[in-house]
């Protein structure tokens, strides 16, 4: 989620309503985006937070946190310490492989490893375990974790 991106659009949308008015009416609305920018990202925060303690409230075994990579707001589902795979004691970081990808995906790997308190490899490995567990299948019996829950305007 960009908080910039809805910001943007909340502008766009003023602009547009206030096209129908005279030029006082289109400066008044942009006017009014500017000053509503910090209060509309500030509320979005607010709702994912909410939202975030909601979802934690329903789940077994972790828990939905608010992160950031860059100035981008994301829901992340955290694994309690307790309920996470165990790691093999005797299996050494031994394999290797190299591994290309973006700048700004790499800027973003490191910051959910520093968020974490992890290396970006310790992240990535970590991340790849939970990625390659085997998931119950969809069919017959069973049980599957469900998110529920209800909004508010």
């Amino acid at each position: 989620m960009q908080i910039d991106g809805h910001v943007q659009a909340l502008r766009e949308d003023l602009a547009r309503v206030a096209a129908v008015g005279d030029e006082s009416t289109a400066r008044a609305a942009e006017l009014l985006s500017v000053a509503l920018e910090a209060s509309v990202g500030r509320r979005l925060l607010e709702a994912l937070g909410e939202a975030a303690l909601e979802l934690s409230g329903q789940l077994d075994g972790g828990r939905v946190e608010v992160r950031f990579a860059g100035s981008d707001p994301e829901l992340v589902y955290v694994r309690d310490e307790d309920a996470a795979p165990p790691e093999p004691a005797d299996e050494a970081f031994t394999a290797r492989i190299t591994l290309r990808l973006p700048e700004s995906l790499k800027n973003r790997l490191e910051g959910a490893a520093a968020l974490n308190g992890v290396s970006v490899n310790t992240w990535l490995v970590q991340a790849l375990a939970r990625a390659l567990e085997p998931r119950p299948s969809s069919g017959g019996g069973g049980s599957r974790n469900r998110l529920t829950g209800y909004g508010r305007s």
